[in-house]
């Protein structure tokens, strides 16, 4: 049993595969996609896309900020960015936080909880980066 996955972000249609299943990062919790599954749409927080078949990963794929519609025998993503992850950057994470903390510190004294809460969400996702480049650069090492 499988589903067809397309990931798709601004630019371009990255990925349309066939899989037994891909478990999404949604921002309730993971969430596995595989044929059969309940109709729904949820939002995507920052961290990985993990594509089986014969159980076992064959893709990993990091994505930030989207939404996915499941169907019974589809599953379609939507997200602003889709990265590889030997794209990603221990430091590209740490500048990207930095960036926003600054961000963070000036807004935090206003009334704006709306753009509190986003630079807070985006945070959350350059720890993301940081996390899985971390791992990454761990698991080359054993």
């Amino acid at each position: 049993m499988s589903i067809k996955l397309e990931i798709i972000s601004p630019e371009k249609v990255v990925l349309s595969q066939t899989v037994d299943m891909a478990v999404l990062p949604a921002l309730e919790g993971d969430i596995a996609a595989m044929e059969g599954h309940v109709p729904m749409i949820f939002l995507l927080r920052a961290g990985v896309i993990d594509l089986y078949q014969d159980n076992k990963v064959i893709h990993r794929l990091f994505v930030e900020d989207g939404f996915a519609e499941m169907q019974e025998s589809c599953c379609t993503v939507l997200a602003k960015q889709v990265r590889k992850l030997n794209e990603l950057s221990e430091e590209e994470g740490i500048k990207r936080l930095a960036k926003l903390q600054e961000e963070y510190n000036r807004v935090s004294g206003t009334n704006d909880t709306d753009k509190q809460r986003e630079l807070i969400d985006r945070m959350q996702g350059a720890n993301a980066i940081i996390d899985l480049a971390v791992s990454d650069k761990h698991n080359q090492t054993l």
